[in-house]
């Protein structure tokens, strides 16, 4: 049974077929291409302590990229317009997110903040988190991360603006490079009255619990 379930709206696909169309690879063929990395790491896959660790890559990778079999958008087709007539600020702070670098597919660990100004309709709150999810559990860019993440709410609800602010830290300069630790990366996109309304930005800062900068995170 597979750890991380993507339920729900999980993406239509012909048996063999990957996300982007192309035949995907078999199980074996992804053994294999595990069983050769080993290999060119210095190691004998047919240790007793790798034997299996090929299957285990091809479950994990299942799993790290189960966002490539999701459809974001659906996961935002059921909203609410019963909310009273809320026009605030809805903002879920720390998501945990986690995501793979497409340079080198090395990981993204740290937190997202989401934030919209409802125009009459207003969605769950649990959709926000697996919109992040959707867009994280793929090879990835920070930077088009954080725009994907917005755009597609902003899509979806057609709000009075949308503010997507993520803080990571990176594998790839972690662990090796530069291996610089304790270095968080932060980008943020803001659409509509956040990016029109510099007190608006304020504001939505001041709420986030921000872990760099000495605690301080500027518009």
């Amino acid at each position: 049974m597979e750890m991380y379930d993507p339920d729900p709206e999980p993406v239509a696909m012909a048996a063999g077929e990957s996300p982007c169309g192309a035949a995907a690879p078999s199980q074996a063929a992804v053994e294999a291409a595990v069983r050769t990395l080993i290999a060119a790491a210095g190691d004998d896959p047919a240790r007793e302590g790798l034997a299996d660790t090929p299957a285990r890559v091809a479950r994990a990778y299942r799993e790290w990229f189960a966002g490539y079999r999701v459809d974001p958008h659906r996961l935002l087709d059921r909203s609410f317009g019963d909310a009273a007539g809320y026009d605030e600020t809805v903002l879920l702070r720390s998501i945990p997110l986690v995501s793979t670098c497409e340079h080198h597919l090395a990981p993204i660990v740290g937190v997202a903040h989401v934030a919209y100004r409802p125009r009459g309709r207003v969605v769950g709150i649990s959709k926000l988190s697996r919109l992040v999810d959707a867009y994280a559990r793929r090879l990835q860019l920070q930077e088009r991360l954080t725009r994907q993440i917005a755009a597609a709410l902003d899509e979806a609800l057609q709000p009075r603006g949308v503010a997507v602010i993520i803080e990571a830290t990176h594998g790839c300069m972690t662990t090796r490079g530069v291996r610089q630790h304790g270095v968080s990366l932060v980008t943020k996109c803001w659409l509509g009255e956040f990016g029109a309304d510099a007190a608006l930005r304020r504001e939505l800062l001041a709420s986030l619990p921000c872990r760099g900068n000495g605690g301080r995170m500027d518009g």
